[in-house]
């Protein structure tokens, strides 16, 4: 009985010593999903690169942040993909990230960018989404939802945990200031709850408990494109509407140095960034050769764009957060 024990391990050793090597990337839930980005980036990326590409999900990219921050130098990641501008600042404090080494990022978003450690893969511009079916007198700005009729239910995300609803803080309060701790006043009641993610959220108003929900501008797209349904729309704000800017970055202690910058090389190639639109349903970082689908909305302009700077909006949470917060709980 040894022996057939014996020859298996014998067949086995040189099986592990070829094993490929594993690339770890922590991501949030949707770019890992079926329909997201993720499996095909790992299928093309494995192609070049002959190793194991995991992704380890933490629901949104403010709860990736508090894992990595959990972890601190004993994380397992070796790259991070699905941070945003409200959140590099932490991040970047946290000394677990390194220099991404590129050299000449070209991209396409509509305000400069110039970082060392974060790569931008995609953005857009967070919106209210509802069904043109069903609401007919749509509020254009943040003050004309909070003087809607208080039967006009919205839902959104917890900014403690989702970089949509820590986005939604930031667009208040980059258009309002000092005034943001009003409009969330008037917002209150029309809150019907508080998710902790997108997924949620939307799923929520996808099955009518909602009649607006915090999204992205390009989300009517995906159902255009993918459903041929028209009747999803994004509504435009006079305020402007923020903008979210999403990253990759290699962690700096990484035992696979090589490849976690190799992933970062690729995820702004033309072959991840075609992938972007019709899987992550957002801008890509960079246009690729074949342009934008059909169906996608044209961007808004530089003067419709808010977006605070990476210190100044760390600057701001904790009080944009307490704002909401305090009238949430009234």
């Amino acid at each position: 009985m040894r022996y057939p024990i014996l020859a298996a391990a014998m067949i086995c050793a040189p099986m592990a010593q070829a094993q490929a090597p594993v690339l770890t990337v922590y991501t949030y839930d949707s770019f890992a999903s079926e329909w997201g980005p993720g499996p095909q980036i790992e299928q093309a990326f494995e192609a070049r690169c002959g190793c194991d590409v995991q992704f380890v999900t933490a629901g949104d990219g403010a709860a990736l942040l508090s894992r990595l921050r959990l972890e601190g130098t004993r994380t397992r990641a070796d790259v991070v993909v699905g941070l945003d501008t409200s959140l590099t600042a932490m991040a970047r404090a946290t000394g677990l990230f390194a220099p991404h080494g590129l050299v000449d990022v070209a991209l396409s978003l509509p305000n400069p960018w110039s970082d060392d450690v974060f790569v931008p893969f995609d953005w857009g511009y967070f919106a209210f989404v509802y069904d043109r079916t069903k609401l007919t007198d749509v509020p254009d700005s943040f003050t004309a939802l909070a003087a809607a009729p208080d039967d006009l239910k919205i839902v959104i995300q917890d900014p403690r945990s989702s970089t949509p609803g820590l986005g939604l803080l930031m667009w208040v309060k980059a258009a309002y200031g000092d005034r943001a701790a009003d409009i969330w006043e008037g917002l209150a009641p029309h809150i019907i709850t508080v998710t902790p993610g997108w997924t949620e959220a939307y799923g929520m108003f996808l099955d009518g408990e909602a009649d607006m929900v915090l999204s992205y501008t390009t989300s009517p797209a995906y159902h255009v494109i993918v459903e041929g349904d028209d009747t999803k729309a994004a509504a435009t704000f006079s305020e402007g509407h923020y903008m979210q800017i999403e990253v990759a970055a290699r962690i700096a202690g990484t035992d696979q140095p090589e490849l976690a910058q190799s992933f970062l090389d690729f995820m702004r190639s033309d072959a991840a960034q075609a992938l972007i639109p019709t899987t992550n349903w957002m801008y890509p970082a960079t246009i690729p050769a074949g342009g934008l689908p059909e169906g996608f909305s044209a961007p808004f302009g530089p003067e419709q764009s808010l977006l605070l700077p990476e210190d100044q909006a760390n600057a701001l949470r904790d009080q944009a957060v307490e704002e909401w917060r305090n009238a949430l709980s009234k």
